[in-house]
């Protein structure tokens, strides 16, 4: 499906606000990425205008080549020893009430980089006790030990993305599995029963409902409690094509189905992306 047809709920404009301008600055002087620009998140305006910004560590090359993703792939650069001050520093000087911290997959690293996310909460800790953070994983290729430096770190939710239903997941991200991520997220809430687990689902890549509603079920076996909603967009040619633009009232009607099974919270429309309003799935104002 052409781009050129993207309905009117789907067009954004960019705000430029004297807060996205701050956020800007302090994310180029610090050298650093952003979720927001790598995976061409289409609300960046309205985050950075809020004063917020999803952190990507471990580099902005990552070593999977998932047919959604608009992160360039290649073999990433040493990790950045400095990166995760650098992190807590922004997070400080923009005195975020909630912070986001992704990374890209770093299978080249024996941990995957667990031990760097760690790392990077911790100095948020240290830089801005009262923030809270939320961390965004890769799946480690399902190693318990990683999965475990992280919790141990101690972040405030642990999210990872089952990303689309089973049946599309070998064409979506090849390099990932169903299994696996509904373990690590099992894994999670068995090993911190008070931490909230969220993770997130793509539509519009050729799902039908009822495997949106197995997907979605899955997750709440798994022990995931917190659920994000959204309209798969290309970022290119070279990536996946939109299949279909799933309307307002069809993320409405999964989000009341997804309530009746059990998830605690539920952010589901068509702009709704990982973080999106992450601060509020939390329970915790920004």
């Amino acid at each position: 499906m052409s781009e050129a047809v993207r309905p009117p709920w789907l067009r954004v404009r960019l705000r430029m606000t004297p807060e996205f301008e701050q956020v800007s600055r302090i994310v180029q002087a610090e050298k650093l990425h952003t979720v927001c620009f790598s995976a061409a998140c289409p609300n960046l305006g309205e985050c950075w205008a809020r004063g917020t910004a999803t952190f990507m560590i471990g580099g902005n090359l990552c070593t999977r080549r998932c047919g959604f993703c608009d992160v360039a792939t290649a073999r990433p650069a040493a990790l950045d020893a400095q990166e995760p001050e650098r992190v807590a520093r922004a997070v400080a000087t923009l005195r975020l009430g909630f912070a986001v911290v992704t990374a890209v997959a770093r299978d080249d690293l024996e941990d995957g980089g667990a031990a760097h996310m760690a790392a990077t909460i911790a100095a948020i800790r240290r830089a801005a006790p009262g923030t809270g953070v939320e961390v965004l994983i890769p799946d480690y290729k399902g190693r318990a030990q990683d999965l475990e430096t992280v919790l141990d770190a101690g972040p405030d939710v642990l999210n990872h993305n089952l990303e689309t239903v089973a049946r599309l997941q070998r064409r979506v991200r090849p390099a990932a599995r169903y299994e696996r991520s509904l373990e690590l997220l099992r894994r999670a809430s068995e090993l911190r029963p008070e931490l909230p687990v969220k993770s997130g689902l793509m539509l519009g890549l050729g799902e039908r409902a009822d495997e949106v509603e197995q997907a979605l079920s899955d997750l709440r076996s798994a022990g995931v409690s917190l659920l994000t909603l959204g309209q798969y967009l290309s970022p290119s040619s070279d990536h996946l094509p939109v299949e279909r633009f799933v309307p307002p009232a069809e993320f409405d009607a999964f989000a009341e189905r997804a309530r009746e099974l059990g998830f605690r919270d539920v952010a589901a429309g068509p702009l709704v992306r990982s973080s999106y309003h992450a601060e509020k799935l939390a329970g915790r104002l920004a």
